[in-house]
């Protein structure tokens, strides 16, 4: 027998940005709560997850209104015993960032953590040294865009330590950083918009000091941001599938897209296609889109509110996802490509395959020209170098997927392989 799990009424559809301005949510109906099951079910796989990177999914579950004690505990002491082994020092500034506020989600005994730990001060701390790489290494933040901006916006929400002045002066969406291989990137600018808007609601509230110029500045970055976000619509979605959760999120407190109820139903019905192709199978894909869905914002953390408590039963049943694939064999071109310069090789794996099966197969015939190293991630195998060439976070250099030309969005253990097709690992630049 499955486990049964609970997920709140819809609630708010208002949600509010300043004063006298009202912005429209997209959250699924009551009815349309079995296409949610293959998500709390992936973010049930506990197999997946591990330490620090459960911290998205525990967010994910309280903000949505879970109900699933068991696993809430399991991934609080997770989090906790990971945290204690690699010491705050060796976390990124937005892992830190999501672990406060996964913890401070609503009213828990985690919350006590973030202050006997003082994480917002060391997250305050981590942030000072993203700005100081950045005037160092030609605007360059130590980790990127996304992440910088998640502490922004957990720094707004817990009362840390920040600066308008760098606030007003790096999130500009002119920005270098807010593109990746020439293109906006969505989830990087959605993510800007939510620490911006709440940025803008401390100084509306008075929480913090700021010149009006400062104040106007910010407003039109938030609305720059959110045109850009708009403009990456493609068939429903924004930028991709990975992406359109924390989009849904920027125009939700930015914006009147939704009040217009075709471009929200619009949204769902791709959600829901790629739902039910498998595309969010990972527990940290499924935590992404899940708050969006039920109308909710990381902008609704607060730690001293109640967390949900008007369920609405829904039992996870077996939902198939992903189509069983015959184990007949295919054939792939795998191509390496450096300074323009290409090296490529005929590759055959089974049916099923995915583009690190490729990988794999191509070093066993050439280590010299397809050998490659990785690091697992909450998203799956990151590729940090091929032919000994790594990533570089300061000269903003990295590996690159394709497909027939065109970029992947979904990761090397993650993206299936078709008879046929031209993949291609690029040395690419952002």
């Amino acid at each position: 027998m499955r486990q049964s799990h609970q997920l709140p009424l819809v609630g708010l559809l208002l949600f509010s940005l300043i004063p006298s301005q009202l912005c429209q949510s997209c959250a699924v109906s009551e009815k349309d709560y079995p296409h949610l099951r293959p998500l709390i079910s992936a973010m049930d796989n506990l197999k997946q997850i591990r330490g620090i990177y459960g911290a998205s999914i525990l967010l994910s579950q309280r903000l949505a209104g879970i109900q699933n004690a068991s696993l809430e505990e399991e991934l609080s002491q997770q989090i906790q015993d990971d945290m204690n082994r690699r010491d705050v020092s060796n976390l990124t500034s937005g892992q830190l960032a999501l672990i406060i506020l996964a913890f401070g989600a609503c009213k828990n005994p985690d919350a006590r953590f973030i202050h006997d730990h003082h994480l917002v001060e060391k997250l305050g701390e981590k942030f000072k040294e993203e700005i100081k790489n950045m005037e160092i290494h030609d605007g360059n933040p130590l980790t990127n865009y996304y992440q910088l901006s998640f502490d922004v916006l957990t720094l707004c929400l817990f009362r840390g330590n920040y600066s308008i002045s760098n606030v007003t002066h790096y999130f500009n969406p002119e920005n270098k950083n807010f593109n990746l291989s020439g293109r906006f990137s969505v989830d990087t600018g959605a993510m800007a918009v939510l620490a911006l808007t709440c940025v803008k609601r401390s100084i509306s509230n008075g929480k913090i000091k700021a010149t009006i110029k400062d104040s106007d500045t910010i407003q039109k970055y938030i609305e720059s941001l959110v045109h850009k976000i708009q403009s990456e619509k493609n068939d429903g979605l924004f930028g991709n599938a990975y992406s359109t959760g924390e989009a849904m999120q920027a125009l939700f407190v930015a914006s009147d897209y939704y009040q217009n109820e075709s471009n929200c139903q619009e949204t769902l019905d791709a959600v829901f296609d790629n739902i039910s192709q498998g595309v969010f199978r990972l527990p940290i894909a499924a935590a992404q889109i899940l708050p969006a869905l039920m109308g909710k914002t990381y902008l609704d953390v607060n730690e001293t509110a109640t967390c949900p408590q008007s369920p609405v039963n829904i039992t996870d049943e077996s939902v198939p996802v992903v189509p069983t694939l015959s184990p007949e064999n295919i054939s792939v071109i795998y191509c390496v490509e450096i300074n323009e310069t290409s090296n490529c090789i005929n590759i055959t794996v089974k049916n099923g395959s995915v583009f690190l099966d490729v990988m794999k197969a191509a070093q066993e015939k050439n280590r010299a020209i397809y050998g490659f190293t990785m690091k697992e991630t909450p998203w799956g195998p990151y590729i940090t170098s091929v032919q000994g060439i790594r990533a570089n976070n300061n000269e903003r250099t990295y590996w690159e997927l394709l497909s027939n030309n065109k970029p992947l969005s979904q990761g090397a253990g993650n993206y299936v392989v078709k008879n046929g097709e031209h993949l291609e690992i690029r040395w690419a630049t952002y």
